[in-house]
């Protein structure tokens, strides 16, 4: 049944898309959403966490929550950050090795979504998605 909230058609597609590259990353005992973390701090690192956040748009305590079981896993190092209030992630050797082996799980996650999407389709929507991300939605009074 179709609905014409936005809300809800999001979340679907998101949950659906996160379920793929779930099952691509599993062998590695990674989640989609771990990965992005990784990645995203390899891309930037050694990186401010409140800038981390920003660029993955996770609010500050959800981003710790998501740290910590990589820092558990030896993945991932929080540092005192150069300005001494701040902390800074940065990958570890273990955390690289393991990226570098989930890249290609992924590769194989991005393959199949582009094979059923279809890779211009997946393009327009991805650049769309970026689009939402980055708005700055307010309500109005009216």
């Amino acid at each position: 049944m179709s609905s014409p909230c936005n809300c809800l058609a999001l979340r679907q597609a998101t949950r659906r898309v996160t379920q793929l590259y779930d099952q691509a990353l599993a062998p590695l005992d990674l989640r989609s959403t771990q990965y992005s973390l990784l990645n995203r701090t390899d891309m930037l690192g050694p990186v401010a966490l409140n800038r981390l956040a920003e660029a993955l748009v996770m609010d500050r305590a959800t981003l710790g929550h998501n740290i910590r079981p990589l820092e558990a896993r030896g993945l991932v190092r929080l540092e005192i950050g150069e300005d001494r209030r701040s902390r800074e992630l940065s990958l570890t050797d273990a955390g690289r090795d393991l990226l570098g082996r989930a890249r290609t799980l992924w590769a194989k996650a991005q393959k199949a979504y582009e094979d059923d999407i279809g890779p211009e389709t997946a393009s327009a929507l991805r650049a769309l998605l970026q689009r939402v991300a980055a708005a700055d939605f307010a309500l109005t009074d009216a």
